[in-house]
């Protein structure tokens, strides 16, 4: 990498970006479940709140999180209520706020790829400098590996 702090900077103003895209998101989302059950968004954001929280639970001398929602059924039900809110706003006609809860789904639903590829590239970069010539993808290239045997008179 030719210039680490350049990169460091753009990587932090990429997380600020998407915090702030999330937030908002969450935003939207209090608001439009406030306005279709008429409470206020308190009341809407202490029901998501209670709806998603996971809290810890020692069960047989193991640490677990238990929750209203099974670990399997928050990503659906948090893309559901996005996607709910986006159609909300597209029948509005208000694209902005259509543009944030897609960025917010869209990233939702390519973080598990995401990681897992950025998790393999980082790792593979970190341990291609320990291969040695008895590894896989460790010998050089350019060097030619050749035999020789003598014959016997």
């Amino acid at each position: 990498m030719r210039m680490p702090k350049l990169a460091a900077v753009i990587f932090l103003l990429m997380l600020v970006a998407l915090a702030s895209t999330s937030t908002y998101a969450g935003y939207l989302v209090v608001g439009v479940l406030a306005e279709y059950l008429d409470i206020g968004r308190v009341a809407a954001g202490l029901l998501l709140g209670v709806i998603f929280a996971r809290l810890p639970w020692v069960r047989q001398g193991k640490l677990r999180t238990v929750g209203m929602l099974p670990g399997k059924a928050r990503l659906p039900v948090i893309v559901a209520l996005l996607s709910f809110c986006l159609l909300h706003f597209l029948y509005r006609g208000e694209m902005v706020p259509v543009v944030f809860l897609g960025l917010a789904a869209s990233f939702l639903l390519s973080y598990r790829w995401m990681r897992r590829t950025i998790v393999a590239h980082a790792f593979t970069s970190f341990f291609r400098t320990f291969q040695g010539p008895d590894r896989p993808g460790g010998a050089d290239n350019k060097v030619i590996d050749v035999e020789f045997r003598e014959k016997k008179d």
